[in-house]
């Protein structure tokens, strides 16, 4: 039985493939005459980006001192103190030490005291924004042809143009 199935199933494949070959020898082209042509319109959102772009009031704070200058001269001044302070070799290194970072602090503490510059400018800021519109697109085409006598009405992607070539396929009806 089994192999009775299997050549059923082979006979099917071969006939399939004999009737596809046969109608494949069976085509021939020609040419239909275009009637109307209606363009397929559709209303699409679009988004056009635009920079905009204007002119803002800046200020600019400076300070007349070196900030990291003041710290550094203050903890080595600092340290120095600290190490003369010291009577032993212990004593001088931690001296030293607690001298550097108070001097670093007061240092820059003096030099955030300094006199600010206050200068004022302009700077361009810009940034993009998004329009958005609406517009029309062609999306296929509507196409009326005559072959034979006989109106036909088929979709298209692209326009046809005065005539519209034609698939044509004999195929016997069993």
């Amino acid at each position: 039985m089994k192999s009775t199935g299997m050549c059923s199933v082979v006979a099917s494949a071969l006939l399939s493939i004999s009737v596809s070959a046969y109608a494949e020898s069976n085509v021939s082209y020609d040419y239909g005459t275009v009637v109307e042509t209606i363009p397929i319109v559709k209303n699409i959102r679009v988004s056009t980006p635009r920079e905009e772009c204007w002119d803002e009031d800046v200020r600019y704070e400076q300070r007349k001192g070196n900030e990291g200058l003041s710290t550094v001269l203050g903890a080595v001044i600092g340290g120095a103190l600290g190490n003369a302070v010291g009577h032993h070799k212990k004593n001088k290194q931690v001296g030293a030490m607690v001298g550097a970072v108070l001097g670093g602090t007061i240092g820059r503490s003096i030099a955030r005291g300094q006199p600010r510059t206050i200068r004022t400018g302009t700077e361009e800021v810009c940034r993009v924004i998004n329009e958005y519109s609406e517009e029309e697109r062609i999306v296929g085409y509507r196409v009326r042809y005559r072959y034979n006598d006989e109106t036909y009405t088929i979709r298209t992607e692209v326009h046809p143009g005065d005539t519209i070539k034609l698939r044509l396929a004999v195929t016997p009806v069993i």
